[in-house]
């Protein structure tokens, strides 16, 4: 059986014109991406997933010198970690004396926790 169908040409659209409607907009800002997003990759290591993880269970600060023996990593590796997690303003650290001592800031996670639940 035939089916007569109309056919016609396709027209380009002029450049700069969409080709359709967004569905959906992102409820993330541009500079709430950007923070969530240096979040995202700090935590994007297993291992400073785990230092995290560590720091989040201890009640107070811990050591720089307890935190290494946890690792096959050497000390200064660790630091790095740790370096990574305090820019992206998950830890904070004190250097009272030779060692630092490391904690997770309270709210560092809140906004990063909200947008994922």
């Amino acid at each position: 059986m035939a089916v007569d169908m109309e056919l016609t040409a396709k027209t380009k659209r002029p450049a700069g014109e969409p080709c359709c409607e967004p569905v959906v907009y992102p409820d993330v800002q541009r500079e709430q991406a950007q923070r969530m997003s240096k979040i995202a990759k700090a935590l994007g290591d297993p291992v400073r997933l785990q230092l995290v993880d560590v720091l989040r269970k201890h009640a107070g600060k811990v050591c720089v010198c307890e935190l290494v023996p946890l690792f096959d990593l050497s000390q200064p590796t660790v630091s790095h970690h740790l370096k990574v997690l305090r820019d992206a303003g998950i830890v904070g650290s004190e250097r009272p004396g030779l060692w630092s001592y490391y904690y997770v800031k309270a709210d560092a996670l809140e906004e990063f926790s909200a947008w994922l639940s």
